[in-house]
């Protein structure tokens, strides 16, 4: 694999903590080790990692509190800075300088805040500066969750431009089964850039450790994600001998996920963002069809309308079977919307008072998710 990429590194508790229920200084100067060589080698790295309340159980001895959003919050905003402070220590063995960035979910659903957030990434990287990126956990609520860092490592590759993220895991990638449970089960090398089968999200299984907060499952719903925006994703097992380098070198290991498509207009990549929608449009059948060879939405192939959002929200576009066609960015309002379902464009004007174009939902402000409907 060629140099000079922007390579986004994902490290789950597991591989940190190597199953045990503390940190690992020798499991995580090793993987800071092969991050400072690929940086040498004129590579942009991004690290994503969890660890942060494993961190923080650890300083504060193990204490017994009750399983619910605050004590966790309360255990991150302790075990951030004691993370921190051991990256900072370990990447600068090598001569590396590293920096916190932490956000939520809101900080890429917003346009604004998600725009202010690739613009300190770009002048990091442009700094020779290793970014380590954490959920915000002492402020998200479950609205503004990314829920797990794989889903997060995903957003940040997309908001980045990567060329590569690498999901560094407790298994050695994705099997045709589960490995502790089928001894056929086979290692899944190569997902083409297709659509997943259903075989294949069958196969996804759980976390072996339970230390951390995703499994499989959530690491291939990570990978769809990222490889929509053109970046092609690894998952793979942490504690392999010189895994960064060795995947970066090309070798054969874990699972490669295909890129679907060339990189995203900046504006796309921001909905696969956001993803999470205000509201829903469902569509006809001629529309859904409409959208899979590239056209955009018409009132006059919207069905029905669901949530309320304002003009300039990102909605989800729904077959009549309830599948996830696409996202996009609506022209009109709900309450608009609801009273131009299955009108022709030229009555727009006539029906709402005004015209913010022809469509509903324009394709260059929409990223189609299925080639089904």
């Amino acid at each position: 694999m060629k140099n000079n990429q922007r390579v986004v590194i994902k490290l789950g508790t597991s591989t940190l903590t190597g199953g045990t229920q503390r940190i690992s200084p020798p499991r995580v100067v090793d993987l800071a080790r092969q991050m400072a060589c690929i940086h040498s080698r004129g590579n942009e790295v991004i690290l994503v990692s969890s660890g942060a309340i494993a961190a923080g159980r650890e300083a504060l001895e193990y204490p017994e509190l009750p399983r619910f959003i605050p004590k966790k919050q309360m255990l991150a905003a302790v075990g951030q800075p004691t993370l921190m402070a051991r990256y900072a220590e370990f990447f600068g063995i090598y001569g590396k300088r590293v920096a916190q960035v932490l956000l939520t979910r809101a900080d890429l659903a917003d346009r604004s805040r998600y725009l202010n957030a690739r613009n300190t990434f770009h002048a990091l990287l442009n700094q020779g500066v290793i970014p380590v990126v954490n959920e915000n956990d002492t402020v998200a609520t479950d609205e503004i969750r990314f829920g797990d860092n794989d889903a997060l490592s995903a957003h940040v590759a997309g908001l980045v431009e990567a060329d590569v993220l690498i999901l560094l895991t407790d298994q050695d990638g994705l099997f045709t089964g589960d490995p502790r449970q089928d001894a056929g089960a086979t290692l899944i090398r190569q997902v083409p850039a297709e659509e997943f089968s259903a075989d294949l999200i069958r196969a996804a299984g759980g976390s072996l450790s339970g230390l951390g907060t995703g499994g499989m499952m959530t690491k291939l719903h990570a990978a769809d994600l990222a490889r929509r925006t053109g970046t092609t994703v690894f998952i793979a097992r942490g504690d392999d001998t010189d895994v960064i380098l060795r995947l970066l070198d090309g070798e054969s290991l874990g699972t490669c996920f295909a890129p679907m498509q060339n990189k995203l207009e900046g504006r796309k990549r921001y909905l696969l963002a956001g993803e999470r929608a205000s509201g829903a449009l469902t569509v006809d059948a001629g529309a859904a069809r409409a959208l899979a060879h590239g056209g955009s939405l018409l009132p006059v192939g919207v069905a029905s309308v669901d949530g309320d959002f304002d003009r300039g929200d990102t909605v989800r576009i729904l077959s009549l079977s309830g599948k996830t066609l696409a996202l996009g960015i609506s022209n009109y309002s709900s309450r608009d919307l609801r009273n131009l379902c299955g009108k022709q464009s030229g009555e727009i004007e006539r029906i709402v008072g005004f015209n913010y174009g022809d469509e509903v939902v324009h394709r260059n402000n929409m990223v189609l998710m299925r080639n089904d409907g």
